[in-house]
């Protein structure tokens, strides 16, 4: 059975461009990867768990504070390269990134060492146009920026890089 993962895909509007916020894992591994890094804030849940609850509950978890309470749309589920199902809801709101505050996992390092390292699960935040969003994006979520563009909430809009972090 493929994992579930739930997120929301914060999205705002400077001038005619629109913007989404991003979040870019931390740890070793991803420690100087940049382009196509970068997710949804997100996380997994339980088949049968309300995917709505678990994307405020993860967002609240990975970034230090709940989402903002501003309109919802509901995105198709994706499947990622490695089988994951992400299932995100856009929410128009603001949120600073600055204050981001997230939890952490511990790693061993050097494996079989015994010495174990906390990293915190996002290392940084951004706003970013939608067009800098494609560049940053895990591959497997970036179907998910084509259906917030879609929406009728954002005709109008365009993708310029208005902001690239």
């Amino acid at each position: 059975m493929a994992k579930l993962s739930a997120g929301i895909l914060l999205y705002r509007f400077a001038g005619t461009d629109v913007e989404v916020l991003i979040a870019h894992p931390g740890g070793p591994f991803w420690a100087r990867k940049d382009a196509g890094a970068w997710s949804v804030p997100k996380g997994e849940y339980i088949e049968g768990e309300n995917p709505w609850l678990a994307a405020q509950r993860e967002f609240t978890e990975e970034l230090g504070s709940p989402p903002p309470t501003g309109r919802r749309i509901d995105l198709t589920p994706v499947r990622q390269a490695g089988g994951k199902v992400v299932t995100a809801f856009a929410v128009h709101g603001d949120f600073d990134a600055s204050a981001a505050v997230s939890n952490t996992f511990t790693v061993e390092l050097p494996k079989g060492s015994g010495r174990f390292v906390e990293f915190p699960e996002i290392d940084r935040v951004a706003w970013v146009s939608v067009a800098a969003a494609r560049e940053k994006l895990l591959a497997g979520q970036r179907p998910l920026l084509d259906q917030l563009m879609a929406a009728p909430e954002l005709a109008g809009y365009g993708e310029g890089a208005a902001s690239d972090g």
